[in-house]
């Protein structure tokens, strides 16, 4: 079975899969400090608690965080006895390599994606992932990450906001009743949904109009379901993106190794 680690900025989540489907997912806050030994006890007891049954022989990690992924690989080696792939290392192949600037390192998560989305959709695609940042990642017709666009993530714009202004309240994003707003929290609430609605299509846009062809848009990230509710855009929104994208390329990996 396979362990799967997507380590984001804000959560990281695991997955186990049997090789047909996700048996369990669970998601714990990133924190570099965290050490291998915690790790396992909170998955053990998740396990226990979830009555999930599982032999891990397996494991990949994704992650944007550099810090975490050294407690992650004593997990997987100290626990599972398995040595973790880890996108972005060189030990760890891609399907198709990125078209970028020569120097530029691609962040792991939007290599996993493109993987993804390219398997489930083919070609000539934007996904946008609603993480930390609001990131949309253009994927070729063969399935190469070309490039993209990383705004600032939905979240860390309202905290920014309470931050700068000391009169402005935190508020939590959510889909205002009205574009316009008659008290504060409902202005600020206003202002980022409807500011990221418009943020998001007028990238796309400018996207397509550069690539001069249609492309599919794919949703993924926490909020992405939220938005989708006001914006005719996507083509799909997809909660389990990456961690299929993670599976693809273990499997990927392995294949070479018996070819």
């Amino acid at each position: 079975m396979l362990l799967a680690i997507d380590c984001g900025n804000t959560n990281t989540v695991f997955s186990i899969w049997d090789g047909s489907r996700f048996l369990a997912t669970w998601r714990i806050a990133t924190d570099h400090k965290r050490t291998a030994d915690e790790y396992f006890v909170w998955m053990s007891t998740l396990m226990m608690l979830s009555k999930t049954e599982a032999r891990i022989t397996e494991a990949i990690i994704s992650s944007t965080v550099p810090r975490v992924v050294f407690n992650l690989r004593v997990l997987c080696d100290r626990y599972f006895e398995c040595r973790p792939l880890v996108v972005g290392k060189p030990e760890c192949r891609l399907p198709v390599m990125p078209r970028v600037d020569q120097g530029t390192t691609v962040g792991p998560d939007r290599l996993v994606n493109t993987v993804a989305a390219h398997d489930r959709h083919g070609g000539d695609l934007i996904v946008v992932d609603f993480g930390t940042a609001t990131t949309f990642d253009v994927v070729d017709v063969d399935g190469a990450y070309i490039g993209g666009v990383i705004a600032p993530g939905v979240n860390l714009s309202l905290e920014a906001l309470h931050m700068a202004a000391a009169a402005l309240p935190h508020v939590d994003v959510s889909r205002p009743a009205r574009a316009i707003g008659t008290n504060t929290v409902a202005c600020m609430q206003s202002g980022v949904y409807w500011g990221y609605i418009g943020l998001v299509e007028g990238i796309v846009r400018e996207v397509r109009k550069e690539r001069d062809r249609p492309m599919k848009v794919i949703a993924t990230g926490g909020l992405a379901s939220l938005f989708a509710q006001d914006t005719a855009l996507f083509d799909s929104v997809e909660d389990d993106l990456t961690m299929h994208g993670l599976v693809l390329i273990n499997r990927y990996n392995k294949e070479l190794e018996t070819a």
